[in-house]
């Protein structure tokens, strides 16, 4: 399991033979990123030097601004953490979305237009990736939880790059793309970021919808017939027509959009999904229980702050408790409940496995 030595003091890692070979190379990060000046279309965003951040650094010898923030990302325990997220259900069956696989089918679907279009790959995937990592436990109930508590509000893309990831260091330009991702705020600065407020509707239209249809909850012949017309019925067929169709915008008509016909499909997809699957009873009752446990663990918190870890503790005891609970996945928030707080069982969040 150590390797196979070889010749000049090299080590292999199979014993059979060497791997096949390949000529002496070493791409550092200032030649690829004149090669971008050749690859990129023109407004697509460049990646230069150690990257426009809030703390200056030096640049990394090998990767680009945009490849460091993507990896960072992947690193962070944020990020992790979506695995233990809502997505639409609490408690999801093996085969149902999280927030993790939710952020990782974005990043497919933004990169699959950046790519096309000749916009910086990375630059699209590292805003995909990091774009939900301020969602509290129990989806977007969470956000009328902590609103109770915070004077501008709390909405997860400007948490997320203000709160969640700043300590990361991140470029300004993800930062942005995180921050703008969600359609009732400002426009992202850059086209990779207007990329990914496209890829998260069209992600989560398409795959909130194979899950319910897999749990029982609605049927592919319920979709409206012009949904039906122009994406199909099948998760396969919704991306692919969704995809191309921001392609084709951008590549025609040089603007991240949709023509008016598809637009139209995606926001009658998105309408069906929260008249069937968002705001039916159930959902409805699992987000109120959310609210309920998630304020009272807040309130635990802000009432005594020596309860929080030490590095959780700030000059705000509200503020505190609201970003440690906050970054909680579901099951450590409804165990925390019910330890500390005596909560009882039955008042919990009703997910698939606590019907």
């Amino acid at each position: 399991m150590a390797g196979a030595p070889a010749a000049e003091g090299v080590v292999h890692a199979h014993r059979n033979a060497p791997p096949p070979p390949v000529a002496p190379a070493l791409r550092e990060r200032g030649a690829r990123e004149d090669s971008e000046d050749a690859l990129l279309t023109a407004g697509a965003t460049r990646a230069r030097g150690a990257g426009r951040r809030a703390i200056d650094e030096q640049p990394d010898p090998l990767r680009t601004c945009f490849e460091r923030d993507r990896d960072r990302i992947l690193h962070a325990a944020a990020f992790r953490r979506l695995a233990g997220k809502t997505q639409v259900f609490v408690f999801p069956a093996d085969h149902q979305r999280t927030r993790l696989t939710h952020a990782l089918e974005v990043a497919q679907v933004a990169t699959a237009i950046a790519r096309a279009t000749g916009l910086n790959v990375t630059l699209t995937e590292a805003i995909a990736l990091g774009h939900d990592c301020g969602h509290g436990p129990g989806g977007h109930a969470s956000e009328d939880a902590f609103d109770l508590y915070i004077p501008e509000g709390y909405n997860h893309a400007i948490w997320g790059a203000d709160v969640v990831l700043a300590p990361l260091n991140l470029c300004l330009e993800t930062l942005d793309g995180i921050r703008n991702h969600s359609w009732s705020l400002p426009t992202p600065s850059t086209p990779e970021g207007a990329v990914v407020s496209w890829a998260d509707r069209i992600a989560y239209s398409c795959h909130d919808l194979e899950d319910a249809v897999h749990a029982g909850i609605v049927g592919v012949d319920d979709l409206p017939d012009e949904v039906v017309a122009t994406l199909g019925t099948t998760r396969a067929s919704q991306l692919g027509r969704l995809i191309g169709a921001v392609v084709g915008c951008i590549a025609e008509r040089g603007v991240v959009g949709m023509d008016a016909t598809t637009a139209a499909a995606l926001a009658a997809l998105r309408r069906f999904n929260y008249d069937r699957i968002y705001m039916r009873a159930e959902s409805v009752a699992q987000g109120e229980a959310v609210i309920r446990v998630l304020r009272a663990l807040v309130e635990f918190y802000a009432a005594g702050p020596q309860a929080l870890p030490e590095q959780a503790r700030g000059d705000d005891p509200v503020r505190d408790a609201v970003t440690y609970v906050a970054g909680m996945t579901d099951r450590f928030a409804f165990e925390r409940a019910t330890q500390l707080l005596d909560w009882p069982h039955d008042q919990l969040p009703k997910g698939i496995d606590r019907a």
